[in-house]
């Protein structure tokens, strides 16, 4: 577990936006179409095509409380599932709206 949630963060350090998804999902599908749509620089890292995505799962729901998939990073910060992404570009976060997000993440 505990070189799972290494890798977990590794990943959220070293990328502005970090998705973990399973690529059946259709709410990752739809969490990866909206970050196209704003041009975001994202990685998305597929829990159902790695050999250790059950470990990767089970370690960001250690790290954040959330089981479930689209998992989302954006600059460090955990943004939720996609629900939650959606509610971000809809009315932003923290009186930053989504591109002010992205950009502060060097993602766009």
């Amino acid at each position: 577990m505990e070189a799972a949630q290494k890798k977990v963060q590794q990943m959220i350090d070293d990328n502005a936006v970090m998705v973990f998804s399973k690529s059946y999902c259709p709410y990752c599908n739809n969490t990866k179409r909206i970050l196209e749509e704003l041009n975001a620089r994202y990685t998305a890292y597929e829990l159902n095509q790695e050999s250790d995505g059950d470990e990767i799962q089970a370690a960001l729901h250690k790290m954040t409380g959330q089981r479930t998939v689209p998992n989302i990073f954006i600059g460090r910060v955990h943004i939720g599932g996609n629900s939650d992404l959606e509610a971000v570009v809809k009315n932003g976060k923290d009186g930053k709206r989504i591109e002010d997000l992205l950009s502060e993440a060097g993602a766009l």
